[in-house]
């Protein structure tokens, strides 16, 4: 599968900065998976479970809080104000 660059980071720092697959998370209008090739937008997440779906096709979830995801040609980027990996 395709990857892209994804860099997940709070006000304490990074907590992610790799490849990935697919990103899933809580938009304000429902979930959503950001895939490679994904067109560029921005948009609010809400507090919830995230998914990452790594390179080599293994799973991460964690726990975010509210913030922003912006998804530009190269690269996502997820600001987020709290992450625990689960």
């Amino acid at each position: 599968m395709n990857t892209y660059k994804l860099v997940i980071s709070t006000p304490d720092g990074s907590v992610f900065d790799d490849n990935a697959t697919a990103l899933i998370v809580r938009g304000t209008e429902g979930e959503l998976a950001v895939m490679a090739g994904h067109i560029p937008f921005i948009t609010a997440v809400k507090p919830g479970e995230c998914k990452i779906v790594l390179s080599d096709e293994n799973e991460k979830f964690a726990t975010i809080g509210g913030g922003i995801l912006t998804v530009t040609n190269d690269k996502t980027t997820l600001l987020c104000s709290d992450f625990k990996w689960n």
